[in-house]
């Protein structure tokens, strides 16, 4: 319909006709070729890896992380040819209490890392969505000039609800990135927990990250994590901040003389660093090869090793017996009954476990 002001009788006055209403499709929509990945074999998975290519890294990192039997039977199988070409790295742990800086420092050490002509991969478990399940990927975005760097990759795992926020396949990921060739790794933890565990058994070295004047530096730190940290760093020492931090450094250098030597033989050194402004970040990563020199030559370094390797091998066993009971149809099916009879006090907790596992023993 044309406007009225278009009339004649109404000079200098002239308006275009409108559009209709258009469709809430876009019309070209089916003319786009899908993108579609490129799916690769286990041996041109390997292939790319030991190449050093970054993209066919991440999507075989994916592999590990997906849950798809499909999936897990190439990772697997990608993880077991990339063995041979691992172990020549210092994996190194990287745990603290929310808001001490591990992100901000670990942009600090590997820049000073890919100094020394090294190659440098950071696994940093990032918290969950609570929507999606998916990662927030904050910690990428923390680190801003290692995320730029060619040498260094930067994977964040969503922590998925698991333990602690660790997720479950991270050490194979380690090997997967040693086999590209990075000599660097460092993983991230998302904070003081029960993931300190976890971590501690797939690093060589695991560093304690604090903050001073937040009151009582001892409180809130599980005495555990304490036993397991191989150095502790008190971050922001700077500006107004440095008694504070030396205050904090000497508390925490009395409390690691109350407790007994590592097995390792090493005595747990406490430093302090900013890794805003990068000062003293030289003297914390001397201090881990200091530590790395000690372990190797006297052996431990080779024995933790392998400790962890078995640790794994019976996580691994305990991981898959769990699934196969909690998918195993007849189990799920006992399961809701038996859980009504504890909800109605017709059985305790103990015998209701009990019928259920009978179930799972008598279905093997």
């Amino acid at each position: 319909m044309d406007h009225i002001e278009n009339d004649d009788q109404f000079h200098g006055l002239r308006v275009n006709k409108g559009i209709g209403e258009q469709p809430t499709v876009n019309p070209y929509l089916n003319s786009f070729k899908k993108y579609k990945r490129k799916t690769y074999s286990a041996s041109e998975y390997v292939e790319g890896i030991l190449k050093g290519n970054i993209s066919i890294l991440g999507q075989a990192v994916t592999l590990v992380e997906s849950s798809k039997p499909e999936h897990q039977v190439i990772a697997q199988e990608v993880i077991e040819k990339c063995l041979p070409y691992t172990g020549n790295s210092i994996r190194i742990g990287i745990t603290g209490v929310p808001g001490a800086g591990k992100s901000t420092s670990i942009d600090s050490f590997g820049m000073h890392i890919l100094k020394g002509n090294n190659k440098l991969a950071v696994l940093a478990i990032d918290p969950s969505s609570e929507v999606t399940k998916g990662s927030i990927l904050g910690d990428k975005t923390r680190m801003e000039r290692l995320s730029t760097e060619a040498n260094a990759f930067i994977r964040p795992s969503p922590s998925a609800g698991s333990l602690g926020g660790v997720a479950r396949k991270t050490r194979e990921t380690i090997i997967l990135c040693e086999a590209a060739g990075f000599n660097r790794i460092i993983v991230e933890t998302v904070g003081v927990g029960q993931s300190e565990t976890a971590v501690h058994s797939m690093v060589d070295f695991f560093l304690l990250i604090q903050l001073a004047g937040t009151g009582d530096e001892l409180q809130g730190i599980k005495r555990g994590i304490m036993e397991m940290a191989d150095g502790i760093i008190i971050n922001k020492a700077d500006g107004t901040n440095i008694e504070k931090a030396k205050l904090a450094q000497s508390h925490f250098q009395n409390a690691l003389h109350l407790f007994p030597l590592p097995d390792s033989g090493w005595s747990p050194k406490v430093l302090t660093y900013s890794g805003y402004y990068d000062i003293g970040v030289d003297e914390v990563l001397n201090m881990i090869d200091e530590y790395i020199d000690f372990v190797k030559k006297s052996g431990y370094f080779d024995h933790r090793r392998n400790s962890q390797s078995r640790y794994w091998m019976y996580e691994t066993i305990n991981e898959k017996l769990k699934n196969n009971f909690y998918n195993n149809l007849k189990v799920q099916q006992g399961l809701k009954v038996y859980e009504q009879d504890v909800l109605n006090s017709r059985l305790s907790s103990f015998a209701a476990a009990s019928k259920v596992l009978d179930i799972y023993f008598k279905d093997l």
